[in-house]
């Protein structure tokens, strides 16, 4: 293994050499556990935590590693080591924090392909699949759909899901696995040296059982779905970077019950382009397409021209999007008032010493 299996690039070379980080070593973060990191080089795994100076100058959840992160760091003792710097991402694959108005949750960085894990007997939903093109859009990954356990459903029911899913969503490549290894080779064509995927999808869906296929090892714990409330249990607790034998890196995730939408780079856009293609034909230019007369949307809805499900999937994620960007901005002014104060009682408090 060398670092360009692990993703490493000129342009992160680049930026080692600018910020003068020559003195320490590089390494991707491939765990990360309450604020414990494990460090990977092409010759070991280091556990490690951060710097003071990173840990107490980072202002938001951005300035500190992710699974996925490049970083610099250097050895204090033997396996263990501490993390000097984060290098630049070129994605961030995000959703909103859950209970946490106005924050984010990174899922993962660095990431070239969103595997969009849905299982076929149980979890297959359509909205959520648009949830997870929108963060994958959002962020510029490239998202694949990978329909699961394509062995428990009849020919006929898997037939209909395709015609379902070709109907709302364009241009988005779709494999067929299940668990008896079968369809593994569609989305081993994807697979490329120094590539980063992450798994996307909710618990039971499969996605260890996937890792563990494409890596050929029992690298992910994996366990029966509950046949009480026929929901998945939870085996992966953490996300955790994995590098196939082939030369690809793989991404797992812990189950998501909530894909909150962030979007503020066009990732709805991009996922609803067919239905914001009529937006060009809406009598205002500031049209919401949700209660305007004379708005093109809404008219090709009553006409079945788009299908009125994308449609409310659209609007409900459209919502979401504006009060989370109501939020962020609210935390931003708090905080900027909050500074604001700080500084002030500084200069009173250096005056008085006057």
């Amino acid at each position: 293994m060398n670092y360009q299996d692990l993703g490493y690039n000129d342009t992160l070379q680049q930026h080692k050499t600018q910020q003068g980080l020559g003195d320490f070593e590089v390494g991707r973060v491939i765990l990360e556990h309450k604020e414990r990191y494990v460090v990977k080089t092409p010759t070991q795994e280091y556990e490690a935590e951060l710097m003071g100076n990173l840990r107490f100058s980072a202002n938001s959840r951005y300035d500190l590693p992710a699974v996925g992160d490049w970083v610099a760091f250097m050895e204090y003792d033997e396996g263990k080591a501490l993390i000097q710097a984060v290098y630049p991402r070129h994605s961030i694959i995000e959703r909103k924090a859950v209970g946490k108005t106005g924050q984010v949750q990174i899922i993962a960085t660095n990431i070239d392909y969103g595997l969009i894990v849905q299982a076929v007997d149980r979890d297959f939903n359509l909205n959520r699949i648009e949830r997870y093109l929108t963060i994958c859009n959002s962020s510029k990954v490239n998202p694949i759909i990978v329909l699961s356990k394509v062995d428990l459903i009849s020919d006929a029911e898997l037939a209909n899901i395709n015609a379902q899913i070709q109907e709302r969503i364009n241009d988005v490549p779709v494999a067929y696995v299940s668990n008896t290894s079968i369809g593994y080779s569609q989305i081993e064509q994807f697979i490329e040296v120094g590539k980063t995927y992450c798994l996307l999808g909710s618990s039971g869906v499969g996605k260890s059982t996937l890792l563990n296929g494409l890596a050929g090892t029992a690298e992910m714990k994996t366990a029966e779905i509950s046949t009480a409330v026929n929901k998945g249990k939870h085996t992966t607790s953490h996300r955790e970077l994995i590098v196939l034998a082939n030369g690809g890196i793989l991404i797992d995730n812990p189950g998501m019950r909530e894909v909150g939408i962030t979007d503020t780079s066009g990732g709805l856009e991009l996922t609803f382009e067919s239905i914001l293609d009529y937006a060009e034909h809406c009598r205002y230019n500031d049209c919401t397409h949700m209660h305007e007369q004379g708005c093109a949307i809404i008219e090709a809805v009553e006409n079945g021209e788009i299908d009125e499900a994308a449609y409310a999937n659209f609007q409900k994620m459209e919502k979401e999007r504006m009060h989370y960007d109501s939020d962020a901005q609210e935390r931003k002014k708090k905080g900027k008032d909050l500074g604001k104060l700080i500084k002030n009682m500084k200069k009173d408090k250096k005056k008085n010493n006057l």
